[in-house]
């Protein structure tokens, strides 16, 4: 693991798994995976079904302004630049 994933695992549900660091959040009865990928420094948001079976990439306008909020906060304590969350892929 590295300091920048380190950083994130400090954070509340953040998980680290190989060159990634993954959060849940269920909120307003939508459920999302967030991604953060330190090869290429972005964060990619994942909505899942209700039953938790499916996940499918969606785009950073679809995602509730306080849980993108969140992100960046998250971000910026782990040291990382909180502006790669609105990086496009």
């Amino acid at each position: 693991m590295t300091a920048v994933l380190d950083g994130l695992a400090e954070q509340d549900g953040w998980r680290v798994e190989n060159a990634a660091a993954r959060v849940h959040y269920d909120g307003g009865g939508e459920r999302y995976s967030i991604e953060y990928y330190e090869p290429s420094d972005c964060v990619v948001y994942w909505k899942v079904s209700p039953d938790g079976d499916i996940a499918v990439p969606v785009g950073r306008d679809t995602v509730p302004t306080p849980l993108r909020e969140r992100i960046r906060q998250d971000l910026a304590a782990a040291d990382i630049d909180p502006e790669v969350e609105r990086r496009s892929l």
